[in-house]
């Protein structure tokens, strides 16, 4: 599909997906509300817009990877946003995780314009996102989502097209869910494990080979060894999104668990001040309440 591609939103995740996009070639319009953000777009020959709906107007399909649901809802339908300039066939692509019922109410306020919509959620993380090497899930209209695949291969590797709208982003916060319970386990494991006198490295080169390994615990527990907290995904995202995930949840009458419970640690992190931090950091807490330290 032919035309320039906007980009909304060049924060952590955004910057390195947005420069693997003109990587591939694909004429960008760029705007974040920090200028500073739009510069290495910039120097690689993007255009920086004011505003989304400047962005919208010179483009044809329009990227959006903003932190919040209120803040993809300005994005989108604000007093400046897309949908102020976006013209009948423009695509608005949200691959920021929000509400999923908040996303379908955007898609019929850009519907009856004659503006199409998809949800495409990402997992990966900033180095996954820097590779090109994310997993895309998209919810909407069949259509317009392989009008998008051109954009989707740019970004990412494994790219799943799951139902219609909002169905993207119900994948992607079942995906959350299960990292933030397991890494709530695994930290729990890890404090339990030193305060019993083994050694935190032995314990990952035996776990990572047995039955208790997982994506969390191989892809985490070296950065809590080395304690590099520095963030990918920040304790304060992890939050935010278990809060959809839960709402959600109510929302459908599902009884949520694990998710309620494990959440509780994260908040105590935040109050901790650990909320800038990487989500492993959430082992701090409870190295604290244990009087250990997880290091190897």
């Amino acid at each position: 599909m032919a035309g320039a591609v906007g980009f909304i939103g060049l924060g952590a995740m955004g910057r390195p997906m947005a420069l693997n996009l003109v990587k591939h070639g694909f004429p960008l319009v760029v705007h974040d509300i920090d200028p500073v953000k739009v510069e290495p777009l910039r120097q690689k020959g993007a255009t920086v817009a004011d505003s989304p709906e400047r962005v919208a107007a010179s483009t044809t399909r329009t990227i959006c990877i903003v932190e919040t649901t209120a803040q993809a809802e300005a994005v989108i339908a604000g007093e400046r946003g897309i949908i102020r300039s976006a013209g009948p066939g423009h695509i608005v692509i949200c691959m920021s995780t929000i509400d999923p019922l908040v996303a379908k109410r955007l898609g019929q306020e850009l519907a009856a314009r004659g503006i199409a919509m998809l949800d495409a959620p990402v997992s990966g993380g900033t180095e996954r996102a820097g590779t090109g090497e994310l997993s895309i899930i998209g919810g909407g209209a069949t259509e317009t989502f392989e009008a998008c695949r051109d954009l989707f291969k740019a970004m990412g590797t494994k790219i799943f097209h799951v139902g219609g709208l909002g169905q993207g982003l119900a994948m992607k916060l079942v995906n959350n869910m299960l990292v933030q319970v397991n890494l709530v386990a695994v930290a729990e494991a890890l404090v339990m494990g030193v305060k019993a006198g083994l050694d935190p490295r032995t314990i990952y080169e035996v776990v990572r080979v047995s039955t208790g390994t997982s994506a969390a615990f191989e892809g985490r527990v070296p950065k809590i060894l080395a304690r590099d907290f520095a963030p990918g995904g920040t304790i304060d995202i992890y939050f935010k999104d278990q809060e959809l995930e839960t709402a959600f949840a109510k929302q459908l009458g599902v009884p949520l668990l694990l998710a309620n419970v494990s959440q509780q640690v994260y908040q105590m992190a935040r109050a901790a001040g650990l909320g800038k931090q990487d989500g492993p950091a959430i082992i701090q807490v409870l190295e604290r309440l244990a009087g250990v330290e997880v290091r190897g």
